[in-house]
């Protein structure tokens, strides 16, 4: 089932709870649906997740706690699904990004040699900037909006296929106890 495997993968709810970026939030994170892992819930948090994964700003996980917590989607997951993004992953996601944000805006691609200075950022803010951020917005829309409808469709499956073994099982035990 989608929740086992989910929970495999989670780190430690107090872990979560015990970071700075859920402890700023105080008493308004402590709500146990914010903690309780479901269909609705985990869907929504997949949805933050990887939507803030694509954004180029600093302090995604207290963006994506925020969001968890006003959307009402599983915390400690939203969170964790920040990481995507991370030093290893982020140069191909924000070149990918810029790739697409070039495309969607009908520009052509220059090369794209990120800096993390202030001096690249203005000189890049004419060129690179819109067709980057347009492209991490509509990648991380298109990661959102794909892995809530996954994960939905794959808890209803699983949910289905559980509801049917259930009868099956039901059924095998009603003719077990009739040939007694």
């Amino acid at each position: 089932m989608p929740k086992k495997l989910i929970q495999r993968f989670l780190p430690n709810p107090r872990k979560i709870a015990a970071s700075k970026a859920v402890r700023m939030f105080g008493s308004v994170a402590q709500p146990a649906n914010l903690w309780h892992l479901n269909r609705r819930s985990a869907s929504r948090a997949f949805a933050i997740g990887l939507f803030v994964a694509f954004l180029p700003i600093p302090m995604q996980m207290v963006v994506a706690a925020a969001l968890a917590i006003y959307f009402k989607a599983n915390l400690p997951l939203s969170v964790a699904l920040v990481w995507i993004s991370n030093p290893v992953t982020m140069p191909a996601l924000f070149y990918a990004s810029y790739q697409a944000g070039a495309f969607v805006l009908g520009r052509n691609t220059e090369p794209f040699l990120f800096e993390l200075s202030w001096a690249w950022f203005m000189a890049s803010l004419g060129s690179v900037a819109p067709a980057f951020i347009v492209g991490c917005i509509l990648l991380g829309g298109l990661a959102s909006i794909t892995s809530f409808v996954t994960i939905r469709i794959l808890w209803r499956q699983a949910a289905i296929k559980a509801w049917r073994e259930r009868q099956r099982e039901r059924a095998r035990k009603r003719k077990e106890a009739r040939s007694e």
